[in-house]
């Protein structure tokens, strides 16, 4: 009798295996569009874990380095320090946040290793835990920084990633975020993405029409999951989605197919992380977020 119940004890532990699904969070990008509220706001609607504020849209080569918020501040003219409470009052809740670093629009590369690392040395002393009589967003200490990278080098992603991860041995940990393209492997980021060093990847499933959800087919989307979650090493992989439909050329996915048809699927992986929405200002326009995020 003992046997026979252990028996069924392994059964079901491997039953409770085979059918779990893994909990995950919402990231949201924040910093393009003036009418999107402040940074704060966002935060108060405990609905997001991760914000990242885009973008730091010019820098390596020899460049001074630029960041571009929109209709938010003028960086250049010190007016974005006042995001620093806003930053420190989204920590205080638990909220991860972010610089994203490129973007669709921009001047960026790295033109080798040495320039990565005084990249990084700027990102560190400006936005991190280091100091520079330069701090566009102040003194709060961001958690770490985000590639959006889509334009410009192929090149030296995979040293940046690696001496920004090396800064956090001075003190608090630098968390590192990636957001490339569904098509894999990614054109800017693979060499960076197979090392291993980013804590999220947030990938783009939308505006690439073979890797994303397209008129009720998610064939195409979940295949691309598998790959990504079977491929990059040790990053939690988030699904990357337009927030509504004006705010992607492709890729959208109505809340409720989401809900009761691919977040199910994916969220067998143990790679699961959540969604990623761009952006809140697309968000606090349709309320994508706040229908979903029951499922997530």
């Amino acid at each position: 009798m003992a046997k026979h119940s252990h028996t069924l004890h392994i059964l079901f532990f491997f039953l409770t295996l085979v059918g779990s699904s893994y909990s995950g969070a919402i990231a949201i990008y924040w910093g393009q569009n003036g009418n999107e509220g402040t940074l704060s706001e966002a935060c108060a609607t405990r609905k997001y874990l991760y914000v990242n504020i885009a973008f730091l849209n010019k820098f390596g080569n020899g460049q001074t380095p630029e960041m571009n918020l929109a209709g938010h501040c003028n960086p250049p003219s010190g007016t974005c320090t006042k995001f620093s409470a806003d930053i420190k009052d989204c920590q205080s809740k638990g909220i991860k946040v972010l610089l994203s670093i490129g973007g669709g629009i921009g001047s960026y590369s790295l033109s080798s290793k040495e320039d990565a690392r005084n990249v990084s040395k700027f990102l560190w002393n400006t936005f991190l835990g280091g100091k520079s009589s330069s701090r566009p967003l102040g003194d709060a200490v961001l958690d770490g920084i985000d590639f959006d990278i889509e334009l410009g080098s192929t090149k030296n992603y995979e040293h940046l990633a690696r001496f920004l991860k090396d800064y956090g041995r001075l003190g608090r940990k630098v968390y590192l975020g990636a957001a490339p393209q569904c098509p894999i492997p990614d054109k800017f980021l693979d060499t960076a993405l197979n090392k291993g060093l980013f804590d999220f990847v947030w990938v783009q499933f939308y505006n690439n029409p073979p890797c994303s959800y397209s008129n009720g087919d998610i064939t195409n989307l979940v295949n691309s999951w598998n790959l990504w979650t079977t491929r990059v090493p040790k990053s939690k992989i988030f699904l990357g989605l337009p927030a509504a439909s004006r705010a992607a050329s492709s890729g959208f996915i109505p809340a409720d197919v989401l809900t009761s048809k691919i977040l199910p699927v994916i969220k067998k992986s143990p790679k699961y992380g959540g969604v990623m929405l761009w952006s809140r200002f697309y968000d606090l326009q349709d309320g994508y977020s706040t229908s979903i995020i029951g499922s997530v």
